[in-house]
């Protein structure tokens, strides 16, 4: 391999294996996956869709997305299911192009209560292209009342659910109801609970919602990359469509293997043993806080938000580099009413899909919010700091032997 970029690899290599992930939407994956990814499929021009390609030579390949478009329908119990795009934004672009193609308004969180920057954010297509209105949390709570209030309203085409920081259950069926009401389509980005809807630990989308996207990435487990489930056949023909040729051109068909592989893994015992887990460290970890007197939020999933402006004193932008220091890796987070700018936050993320791959345990969880909370205090140095997250680190599995 080329040395100078062989070496910036090893880097990283060390640095995941010497620090601890908080991020939430990031998480290791199996050394099958990763081989997939990195497998000859990569070679393959394969425009359009198995069966329907613009090029030659693709039995193989059609081989492989039909593979995992038959695992994707069978893990979330669903009819069609479109695996080839690059992301979860250019699924969600996707999903609004098949439900709106003149356009429309679209219902969903206010961005800085928990929304993704393809729910209508500013600086993304998504507000270019559609016109957004949005619903607030309550106490950090969907106050499902107000959702319908708004829905009656403002009369959208389509209300859009699921988030990037919201830290409770989901109730789809509630929002079904709301759009039932208004003649609106729904539509669920469940990105980061994925993993959550795969193993039953959350409640399905499926049977409520139009269309659903999703990374593949987060809790799933799988490579980096996006995926559109829906129960409606001409629906499904005009996502296809929206993929290709209207946002994409050829699909990344090593990328599709490792999603065919992902899929697989998450049917089995061990991986509804690890979400099981995940929700477990989550949720310890967040006890631990507030048994300290940190201003945080509850959990029902995968994450929670942390208030260290109220808290330590400081912003999320300095608690994040300061915990970078250390080998904390976490990301400054947008809290409800939040009263500082996206590049400077109230709060932080916390994830634990990653570490938990590694082999986190609940008690090691509690240790982790002993050492942030002790750090971001000022009641342990630095060096300390490095030293106690060395020790749990050690015990964890190496990266490349996931």
């Amino acid at each position: 391999m080329d040395k100078e970029l062989n070496k910036l690899i090893l880097l990283e290599q060390e640095r995941q294996n010497k620090g601890i992930e908080l991020i939430a939407s990031e998480n290791y994956t199996s050394k099958d996956v990763r081989e997939a990814c990195g497998s000859i499929l990569t070679n393959k021009y394969a425009e359009g869709f198995p069966g329907h390609r613009y090029y030659g030579g693709c039995e193989y390949v059609d081989a492989v997305e039909n593979l995992a478009i038959e695992r994707a329908c069978k893990l979330f119990n669903c009819k069609f299911a479109n695996v080839q795009p690059h992301s979860g934004s250019q699924a969600n672009a996707a999903a609004y192009r098949a439900l709106l193609p003149e356009g429309g308004k679209i219902l969903s969180l206010v961005l800085n209560d928990g929304g993704h920057l393809t729910h209508g954010s500013p600086v993304s297509f998504s507000s270019h292209l559609y016109n957004f209105v949005h619903y607030p949390l309550k106490n950090g709570h969907l106050d499902y009342d107000e959702i319908e209030r708004i829905a009656i309203e403002e009369k959208p085409n389509l209300i859009l659910a699921g988030y990037s920081a919201y830290p409770y259950t989901i109730d789809f069926k509630r929002f079904k109801d709301i759009a039932n009401k208004v003649g609106a389509y729904f539509m669920v980005d469940m990105a980061h609970i994925a993993g959550l809807v795969a193993t039953g630990l959350h409640s399905s989308p499926i049977p409520y919602a139009d269309v659903v996207t999703s990374t593949t990435h987060k809790t799933l487990r799988g490579p980096r990359g996006g995926l559109i489930l829906t129960n409606n056949e001409e629906l499904i023909k005009k996502i296809n469509s929206a993929i290709f040729p209207y946002y994409q051109g050829g699909p990344l068909e090593h990328i599709i293997a490792g999603k065919a592989i992902c899929f697989k893994e998450a049917m089995s015992d061990e991986f509804k043993q690890y979400v099981k887990q995940l929700m477990i460290n989550t949720k310890a970890c967040a006890d631990k806080f507030k048994e300290l007197g940190a201003k945080v939020s509850g959990t029902d999933n995968h994450l929670f938000l942390i208030n260290v402006l109220d808290t330590y004193g400081i912003n999320g932008k300095e608690a994040q580099i300061a915990l970078e220091e250390i080998g904390i890796t976490t990301n400054k987070n947008m809290i409800p009413n939040d009263t500082l700018s996206p590049g400077k936050t109230s709060g932080l993320r916390i994830g634990f899909a990653a570490v938990t791959t590694r082999g986190c345990t609940k008690e090691q969880a509690e240790q982790v919010a002993i050492i942030i909370n002790d750090y971001l205090s000022n009641k342990l140095d630095k060096e300390k700091a490095k030293e106690l997250v060395l020790g749990l680190t050690s015990n964890w599995k190496q990266i490349q032997d996931i």
